[in-house]
C-alpha cells in the first residue's frame, strides 16, 4: 500500500517474504520458529527470575547475565512473534511504523548484545586473573557503570541507524524478502541514496569489533588458567557464533546483498544465539541452577 506525494509513491506497509517462499515449508518452519522462541524466551525468562529472586546471584556476574537475558528476550520477541504472525495470516504485510519499531528494538539489541559480551569478557578475566582483587575492581559503582555504558552504547547506536533509516524514501517496491526488518534489506529499497547510511553502518560495525576484539584477547588471556579452559572456549564458541554473520551481513555495500542467504546468516544471530546463551552462560553454572531449582519449588 502506498500514498502519493510530490510524484512520489511513498510505501506505508511492507510485504515481508518470510524464509521461504515455499508453502509445504511453511507448516514445518512455523513449529521449528515456535519451538525456538520458546525455548529462548522461557529460558532467558527463567534466568531473569531466579537472579532477581536469589539475593546469592547478586553478584557482578549474574548482574551482567541478567541483562544478556534480558537483550535475548527483546532480541527474540521483536522478530519472532511477528514472523508467526505473518505465516498465519493470509498477507503477510507489516506495516511502515512497526517496521520502524522492530528495527529499533532489534538494532538496540544487537548493539547490546555485543558490548555486554565484552563486559562479560571482562568480568571472567578479572575473576581468574585476580581474584583476591575481584570485589575491589568489579564493586556495584563498576558494574553499574559498566552496565550504564552498555545501554548508552546501545540506544545511541540504535536511534543513529534507525533516524537515518527514517530519512530515506521508499516509493516502491515495497517487498522485503526478509523476514523481519534489518538494515541492509531496507538499504536494498531505499529510492533515496544510501552512503551515509552506509559509511555508518561500517562505523559501528568497526566500533563494535574493537569491543570484541578486547573480549577475546581478555578471554585469551583467561585461558592461561587451566579451570577456566572449558568455559573460556564455550565463550569463545559462542561470540564467533554471534559476530561472524553479524559482519558478514553489515559490512558489505547494500548491492551485494544476497537474500536467500543472507537470510540463512541473519538465523544465526537472531535465532540461534539467544536461545544458546541461557545454556553456555548460565545453565551449566552450579549457582545458576540452585537459583532455578529454588524458583521452580517455590511454584
Amino acid at each position: 500500500m502506498a500514498l502519493g506525494r510530490m510524484n512520489h509513491t511513498v510505501v506505508t506497509q511492507f510485504i515481508m517474504l518470510g524464509l521461504t517462499k515455499n508453502p509445504e515449508l511453511q507448516g514445518v518452519l512455523f513449529c521449528v520458529l515456535l519451538l525456538i522462541y520458546m525455548v529462548a524466551f522461557l529460558g532467558n525468562m527463567l534466568i531473569v527470575v531466579a537472579i532477581i529472586c536469589n539475593a546469592t546471584l547478586h553478584t557482578p556476574m549474574y548482574i551482567l547475565l541478567l541483562g544478556l537475558a534480558t537483550v535475548d528476550i527483546v532480541c527474540t520477541t521483536s522478530i519472532i512473534p511477528e514472523v508467526l504472525w505473518t505465516m498465519l495470516s493470509a498477507e503477510s504485510t507489516i506495516s511502515y511504523s512497526g517496521c520502524m519499531s522492530q528495527l529499533f528494538f532489534f538494532t538496540w539489541s544487537l548493539g547490546a548484545e555485543m558490548v555486554l559480551f565484552t563486559t562479560m569478557a571482562y568480568d571472567h578475566y578479572v575473576a581468574i586473573c585476580f581474584p583476591l582483587h575481584y570485589s575491589t575492581i568489579m564493586n556495584p559503582c563498576t558494574c553499574v557503570a559498566l552496565l550504564s555504558l552498555v545501554m548508552a552504547i546501545a540506544v545511541t547506536n540504535s536511534w543513529v541507524h534507525t533516524g537515518l533509516i527514517l530519512r530515506l524514501t521508499f516509493c516502491g517496491p515495497n517487498t522485503i524478502d526478509h523476514f523481519f526488518c534489518e538494515i541492509p534489506p531496507l538499504l536494498a529499497l531505499s529510492c533515496s541514496p544510501v552512503r551515509i547510511n552506509e559509511v555508518m553502518v561500517y562505523i559501528a560495525d568497526i566500533t563494535l569489533a574493537g569491543f570484541i576484539i578486547r573480549a577475546i584477547l581478555r578471554i585469551r588471556s583467561a585461558e592461561g588458567k587451566k579451570k577456566a579452559f572449558s568455559t573460556c572456549s564455550s565463550h569463545l564458541i559462542v561470540m564467533s557464533l554471534y559476530y561472524s554473520p553479524v559482519m558478514y551481513t553489515y559490512i558489505r555495500p547494500a548491492s551485494s546483498y544476497t537474500f536467500e542467504k543472507d537470510k540463512v546468516v541473519a538465523a544465526l544471530y537472531t535465532l540461534v544465539t539467544p536461545t544458546l546463551n541461557p545454556i553456555v552462560y548460565s545453565f551449566r553454572n552450579k549457582e545458576m541452577q540452585a537459583g532455578v531449582r529454588k524458583v521452580l519449588l517455590k511454584h
